[in-house]
């Protein structure tokens, strides 16, 4: 069943220009808490989420050189900005996101194709990188799953137009979007401010009861796209009974992974390879955490 959905995904631009082996770089980020397995971590989810859809990782390691961040730009496909706690103005997590954004938004003004993803603390990243401003208000959207609240844009955006009917309808009837958050970018906020509406169109939307706020954005003219809510919690992650486990929500998963790894499909970046096997994530081996934090399993480095 996961076969056939991806191959339903799959682009409609000629073999020759694409990339069948898409390798996407995830960005790690500080501990929380000071351990002894590692001071940056990246969650297995957010691997396997890309994995799923026929991608290879590699872990952007923090505090590295320009030089190393621009030779690893040019040998990956895309990068994730994954969800976590660290701040979006001062942690070495959103110093480095801000030079892959600056190189992907240099790249892809030259056509070469560079797409990234940011998923709750990096979807609130990107706002920040974008506008340059901090704009989030806390909302009580912590642990909660939630339909979302579809734009008339979303009908024909690249992230969701080509997904099944039925997926679309469930996902914006049923609370299917699992929500981590404590911080939510305001649509009243968004929409005044000129540099985010005038980059990013706004795919959907959900409120907390009191604040409406933006769940779901892509760029109108880059690759660049960014989700409040966690897609890769559905069928990677148990530790908390909001998740949503039930096919559609696994489906979607997949839907979005495939979405995504197809963009970097499109990237002809290339990695030499014998520096691709010493930089690929299975280098690393996971570790179980799932009965002292809300992570089933972590990468630490």
């Amino acid at each position: 069943m996961v076969v056939f959905l991806y191959f339903l995904l799959l682009p409609v631009y000629s073999a020759v220009k694409r990339n069948d082996s898409p390798v996407i770089g995830i960005l790690s980020q500080e501990v929380y808490k000071p351990t002894q397995s590692g001071s940056a971590f990246i969650a297995a989810s957010y691997v396997k989420f890309l994995e799923s859809a026929g991608a290879r990782v590699v872990p952007v390691m923090i505090n590295r050189t320009m030089e190393e961040y621009k030779t690893l730009f040019n040998s990956i496909n895309g990068i994730l900005f994954p969800g976590g706690a660290n701040s979006i103005v001062s942690s070495s997590y959103a110093k480095t996101a801000r030079i892959f954004y600056d190189l992907a938004i240099e790249a892809n003004k030259r056509g070469d194709y560079f797409p990234v993803w940011g998923t709750c603390l990096g979807f609130e990243l990107l706002n920040y990188l974008t506008s340059n401003k901090l704009i989030l208000i806390k909302t009580n959207t912590n642990n909660v799953s939630l339909p979302l609240n579809f734009t008339k844009e979303a009908k024909d955006s690249r992230m969701f137009k080509d997904f099944p009917a039925e997926l679309v309808k469930a996902l914006g009837s049923e609370p299917l979007s699992t929500h981590c958050h404590k911080w939510s970018v305001a649509v009243e906020t968004f929409n005044s401010n000129e540099d985010l509406r005038n980059f990013y169109k706004v795919l959907s939307t959900n409120t907390d009861g009191k604040t409406e706020f933006v769940s779901t954005i892509e760029a109108y003219n880059f690759p660049i796209y960014g989700t409040q809510w966690h897609p890769e919690k559905s069928a990677f992650e148990w530790t908390k009974p909001h998740y949503p486990h039930c096919p559609l929500a696994v489906q979607i998963n997949f839907y979005i992974a495939a979405f995504f790894v197809n963009e970097a499909r499109k990237s002809q970046h290339s990695y030499d390879p014998e520096d691709l096997k010493k930089a690929v994530i299975y280098n690393y081996s996971p570790v179980y955490t799932g009965t002292t934090c809300m992570y089933e399993q972590i990468y630490f480095f």
